[in-house]
């Protein structure tokens, strides 16, 4: 069956030729073993999965498995929260590149509590803490969890409950980092049922194929395009893809900016979600992390395809 075209692009063929291309590299990066379950993955698995706007879709690989979003959760996290309390979440929590590691607790300390964009583990706690306002935790995690569902447009969706687990029993330093913000006065609710919504959140599993299409209102100036419900203003869509730009790949966000020119967003389950505004929603997947805790495949995956297709927003 012929692959899906946008702009003359054959895009089953693209996808097909990258991921046939990249194949050899399989296994390469070193799985986020400071989470049990996480450590249990298997690194020798890669998807890749693509949305346009006209609902064609090209995948290859693992592109039907589902892995552990992780901080992919934050993009929609953030969505939700601006839904409910808009620009004024933006005096809780900065839209600067944080040049450090995701799980640094330096840059509080220096700056009051106040963390420097929602995408670092410590802006997302404060994110979840303003999603969670009038809330209690299981309806916090419950919305949520509905969001994405609604978003892939797939009811199957769900919570892996033992990662979950696993953060819970090992995330004392996002605990550290939830009692550090908490006596600059920088959450509302307890610390622990804060990071209880976060470690959720953060545990839902999605395969590349979900993924994509749940990140495609990003690509279509904040509408679901096949739809035709708006998700959100096309003014607050260019805004999230400008912070996935600059700060979705934690320290490594200016280099995959130079390298691939693609808004994006990484988590350590070793998913990547990528927006190519106009064109497509990308996911790729391959559970090796590179030492910034990005997917080095899936890094090198959306370098090949963005030189392929011209999809770079620099041109």
């Amino acid at each position: 069956m012929a692959g899906p075209k946008a702009s003359g692009l054959d895009l089953g063929r693209i996808v097909s030729e990258v991921h046939d291309e990249l194949a050899t590299r399989i296994g390469e990066g070193t799985v986020a073993d400071y989470i049990p379950e996480l450590a249990r993955v298997d690194p020798r698995q890669f998807g890749i999965a693509l949305v346009t706007p006209e609902g064609e879709v090209a995948a290859a690989g693992d592109a039907d498995r589902p892995f552990s979003i992780q901080s992919i959760s934050k993009v929609f996290l953030l969505t939700l929260a601006l839904g409910r309390v808009g620009e004024s979440l933006w005096t809780r929590v900065g839209r600067e590149p944080s040049g450090s590691p995701f799980n640094s607790i330096v840059q509080l300390e220096h700056e009051a509590g106040r963390p420097r964009n929602p995408f670092i583990n410590a802006g997302a706690i404060v994110v979840t803490d303003v999603a969670m306002a009038g809330h209690s935790p299981r309806e916090a995690i419950g919305e949520i969890l509905r969001f994405m569902r609604y978003l892939a447009d797939d009811d199957d969706i769900a919570i892996d409950r033992a990662v979950a687990a696993s953060e819970l029993d090992t995330g004392a330093r996002n605990q550290a980092l939830g009692w550090f913000m908490r006596s600059f006065g920088r959450l509302d609710h307890e610390v622990e049922k804060v990071l209880g919504v976060y470690f959720h959140h953060c545990a839902i599993a999605m395969s590349c194929r979900q993924m994509a299409r749940a990140g495609l209102f990003l690509a279509a100036s904040g509408r679901d395009p096949l739809r035709g419900h708006s998700v959100v203003r096309p003014a607050r869509a260019r805004r999230i893809n400008a912070l996935m730009l600059t700060c979705g790949l934690y320290d490594a966000s200016g280099d995959f900016a130079y390298r691939v020119g693609l808004p994006a967003k990484s988590g350590v389950g070793g998913g990547i979600l990528a927006v190519a505004p106009g064109q497509a929603s990308i996911c790729v997947w391959a559970p090796g992390l590179d030492a910034f805790g990005n997917s080095r495949l899936g890094g090198l995956t959306l370098e090949a395809l963005a030189r392929r297709t011209g999809w770079s927003v620099f041109g």
